[in-house]
């Protein structure tokens, strides 16, 4: 005969299947546009609403929906911006996120790129969250985690190869 599990073992089995728990996935979108007079990248943080620190937009997975159209999906919700979304990864990283139940689980996000096209007025998260448009340099500053700080980082580098290829080149006259 077995005996019940008193509350000190549960409590140890509990924290032991936490931790052996796989990373909690989801979905993100790196927002960036880049300003036509000065040709400067530019990328978009908010804030998060429990704790008030700089994140990009992101989200679970939704049924019937890509990764990349999630990461889209919560661009908007939560930063009113619309664009074009990449629906291939830029990078992932991870971080402990506080479930309402008091645990903290670990997630890991993955990464996409979205060209801002426009900005609504009106969006569901409108007011429950700080926006600001920096630099690439600025926002690795700012954020947490020390993965996405690399992502803006190789985005920074990657966009800086782009526009050097766009930028048309004078051709010496014979």
């Amino acid at each position: 005969m077995t005996r019940p599990l008193t509350l000190l073992a549960r409590l140890a089995t509990d924290v032991q299947l936490m931790f052996r728990r796989p990373p909690r996935q989801q979905y993100a979108a790196l927002c960036y546009r880049v300003k036509k007079k000065t040709n400067e990248l530019e990328v978009l943080l908010l804030t998060s609403r429990e704790t008030g620190r700089w994140v990009i937009p992101k989200g679970w997975p939704m049924d019937g929906r890509t990764a990349y159209e999630v990461a889209a999906r919560e661009a908007f919700e939560e930063a009113g911006v619309r664009g074009t979304v990449e629906d291939q990864t830029i990078g992932c990283y991870s971080y402990p996120k506080v479930l309402k139940n008091g645990l903290s689980v670990t997630c890991k996000v993955q990464v996409y790129a979205l060209e801002a096209a426009t900005i609504a007025k009106n969006f569901k998260e409108k007011g429950e969250r700080k926006t600001e448009w920096v630099s690439c340099d600025e926002a690795a500053k700012r954020v947490n985690e020390p993965e996405l700080r690399e992502i803006f980082r190789l985005f920074k580098r990657r966009m800086a190869e782009q526009l050097a290829e766009s930028v048309p080149r004078q051709i010496p006259a014979e």
